[in-house]
């Protein structure tokens, strides 16, 4: 069945293992992470390295190790992880070159334009630390 907004697993599981992680005062690693969500251990360690590589989590290594988080929960959006792993959203209209219909009627422009606005603000207004 399509769906009019879609997470990828790596999206899914970059934001469930950043809300798992601010709920903890320690490292967790990959494979707690892959018991409590069910993604492999190895899909959830290269997506987090992203994460890293974007300073929204640290990671430590050793049999003491894991991810935690490099800021305040507060201060991450789900907006901030979406877009380390997914990019940013392109929040478009109907090009020039195939506008066919009116413009107060464009499908394009007033309908997907909203929502993709819409989908963003909604996931710069929330943070990890809503999610609690």
């Amino acid at each position: 069945m399509p769906r009019i907004v879609n997470f990828s697993d790596a999206a899914t599981i970059g934001i469930h293992s950043a809300i798992l992680i601010a709920k903890v005062d320690r490292p967790v690693n990959a494979i707690e992470l892959s018991e409590e969500t069910g993604f492999s251990k190895h899909h959830i360690g290269k997506v987090l390295q992203r994460l890293v590589k974007d300073g929204i989590f640290t990671s430590f290594r050793g049999p003491s190790g894991g991810f935690m988080l490099k800021k305040n929960p507060a201060d991450i959006t789900i907006y901030d992880i979406y877009r380390s792993i997914e990019g940013e959203v392109e929040i478009e209209g109907c090009s020039e070159e195939h506008h066919i219909c009116p413009m107060e009627k464009c499908i394009r422009d007033n309908l997907i334009k909203k929502m993709s606005a819409d989908f963003v603000r909604y996931l710069k207004e929330n943070t990890i630390a809503d999610y609690m």
